[in-house]
């Protein structure tokens, strides 16, 4: 257990096994899955990866960034923010293509994003997912290379960078109360 526990590779390989096994004797046992139940799974698990990672940043990292002493602060700047930032913008995209996919296969698509009666609650949560997603791509992740050092900027501009990123990573954590709601509400039957 230790080899496999003592890896995260290893763990993850185990977890989709373990999932795999399960889906094998659901399967035996008469159950049957459609693309609808497939893109559901891949979009709920890239979104626990995208908003565990968005409330990571914001209720631990950004917050305990002024008590760690300077000669700390490269190894996160240069170490686990930029890891934890890649998990986060593809879990983003996982969640935002996964999602589209499932209101796709479920008939639902244009009516949710052109947000019309029976889709509105889950019409809103995807608009506000497809924000937060545009967010992630196209405002916090340049910011975030510049603010880190990834890519060449003057030393004034880092700041800067780093103010905007995080604002919009706010935004975000704003942002994903009333997205959840709405995909949770609609999936229990809310209708509005």
């Amino acid at each position: 257990m230790a080899k496999i526990l003592g890896s995260l590779q290893n763990t993850v390989i185990a977890g989709f096994i373990l999932m795999g096994i399960l889906l094998a004797l659901m399967l035996q046992a008469g159950s049957s899955y459609d693309l609808s139940f497939y893109a559901r799974y891949v979009h709920v698990l890239s979104g626990v990866m995208w908003i565990g990672l968005l409330w990571y940043f914001n209720f631990v990292q950004i917050p305990t960034m002024p008590a760690i002493p300077d000669e700390m602060k490269p190894a996160i700047g240069k170490h686990i923010a930029p890891k934890a930032l890649f998990w986060f913008r593809w879990g983003a995209m996982f969640t935002i293509a996964s999602g589209l996919v499932l209101a796709y296969a479920n008939g639902y698509l244009v009516d949710a994003l052109t947000v019309q009666a029976g889709t509105r609650g889950i019409g809103i949560g995807m608009w506000l997912g497809i924000i937060m997603w545009f967010n992630v791509w196209f405002i916090i992740w340049p910011n975030q290379k510049i603010a880190l050092g990834l890519v060449e900027a003057d030393a004034a501009a880092k700041p800067a960078a780093a103010r905007k990123a995080m604002l919009f990573s706010r935004t975000n954590t704003l942002l994903s109360v009333p997205m959840l709601y709405c995909m949770v509400s609609a999936q229990n039957g809310a209708a509005w």
